[in-house]
């Protein structure tokens, strides 16, 4: 191999490149921290970011809708952030007043019916004891160091005081931080959606700089898809949600179950999670109506699973519909790996991120089939034509 200048350039890159990755394979856990802590300095931003992204789906449309302000007037893009601002936390705020009495009548209920639903089990069990004198018999062999679990009590509650004394405080202390993080965050995001096309063209810039055409355009290209992709799949989780409440509450009202509101306004918002969330709805609904009548919890758990079949083979397909474009097998894998990772915030962001690299992935692939005459034949035999979309499964542009 010949020594010449590009040559020791790509060994020193090389020689480099091991040094780096050596160090910090010594060092990663203080790489670890230190990323942590970069985390944390840069979470309220990551945060305004994405605030301002779910916010400017609503704003985009009010705004194009906002005739009464011209075209160039500075004041349409101010007041359409204040009606967006002002319709999604009137939404909460009557979610939560027209739940809360729900709620309150709904404890009051537990309240004179759970004494009720444990005298019966009492009384069961009573019957099963009468029946079956050979479990007392098996109880009463049973022995119990009452002084030993006494013991074992008070030693716990020594360890627990200060244990919940330093728990209350760190739950004080991530309130407050996360409060202020909020904060933070939602004033940047502000400055975000009064500047977005201020700071688009700055980006356009920086990209423009520092790397080839190419490469810029390929990145504006991936960046496009991601924001298109994401806002259909918000935009179309966010109307099933409230479709799917509305079915329940509807349906609840009618064949008169108690708990419609409450379990209508529960389902709509867990809804919000693919594939899982809806079944939180049916738990919690379950449970209230065993307090009072466990007949009426069967009939609920019916009428569930028959409004799901409806929604999730008519509704669903029509509302959310291709704008994911992500077969059902990925949108299940999407959803345990994104829920595993980071909770529930993983399963919503999962979805469409995973669409965005599946049609970034399919594009690839046929484009690469495209150029080949042997492999394109093998493929339009055993997937259909090269380059054309995955029949329903396709982007929507």
């Amino acid at each position: 191999m010949e020594l010449n200048s590009d040559t020791m350039k790509k060994i020193r890159g090389l020689i480099v490149f091991t040094v780096v990755i050596v160090v910090a394979g010594i060092n990663y856990r203080r790489l670890v921290d230190v990323a942590a802590g970069l985390m944390h300095i840069v979470w309220p931003f990551i945060l305004g970011a994405a605030i301002a992204f779910i916010l400017n789906v609503p704003m985009r449309n009010i705004e194009r809708h906002l005739t009464v302000f011209g075209e160039g007037s500075r004041l349409r893009r101010p007041v359409s952030l204040v009606v967006t601002i002002l319709l999604v936390t009137g939404g909460l705020f009557l979610v939560i007043f027209v739940v809360a009495p729900q709620l309150v009548k709904t404890f009051m209920n537990l309240q004179s019916s759970i004494p009720v639903f444990f005298a019966g089990v009492r009384d069961e069990a009573e019957r099963i004891f009468a029946s079956n004198p050979q479990i007392l018999e098996y109880m009463n062999q049973m022995e119990v160091d009452w002084q030993e679990v006494f013991q074992n009590m008070v030693a716990f509650l020594k360890s627990g005081a200060g244990t919940m004394l330093n728990t209350t405080f760190s739950a004080a202390v991530s309130i407050v931080s996360g409060v202020s993080s909020f904060l933070i965050g939602f004033i940047f995001a502000i400055y975000i959606l009064l500047q977005k096309e201020t700071l688009g063209r700055q980006i356009k810039k920086v990209l423009a700089a520092f790397l080839p055409e190419p490469a810029v355009g390929r990145i504006l290209d991936i960046t496009a898809l991601t924001e298109r992709t994401f806002s259909h799949f918000l935009t179309g989780q966010c109307a099933e949600a409230v479709i799917l409440g509305t079915m329940f509450f509807v349906v609840l009202t009618v064949i008169r179950l108690p708990y419609a509101l409450l379990i209508g306004v529960l389902i709509a918002f867990t809804a919000l999670i693919p594939i899982f969330g809806a079944f939180v709805g049916l738990a919690v609904g379950v449970f209230l109506m065993l307090m009072v009548n466990p007949m009426d919890a069967l009939i609920f758990t019916i009428t569930f699973f028959v409004l799901q079949q409806i929604e999730g083979n008519l509704i669903y397909p029509y509302v959310v519909g291709n704008s994911v474009g992500l077969p059902s097998i990925w949108v299940l894998v999407a959803v345990t790996v994104g829920g595993s990772m980071m909770g529930i915030v993983g399963m919503l962001i999962f979805i469409p991120l995973c669409s965005v690299l599946y049609a970034l992935l399919r594009d690839g692939v046929n484009t690469r089939l495209g150029k080949k005459g042997g492999g394109t034949a093998v493929c339009e035999d055993a997937c259909g034509p090269v380059g054309e979309k995955d029949g329903d499964q396709g982007q929507q542009e």
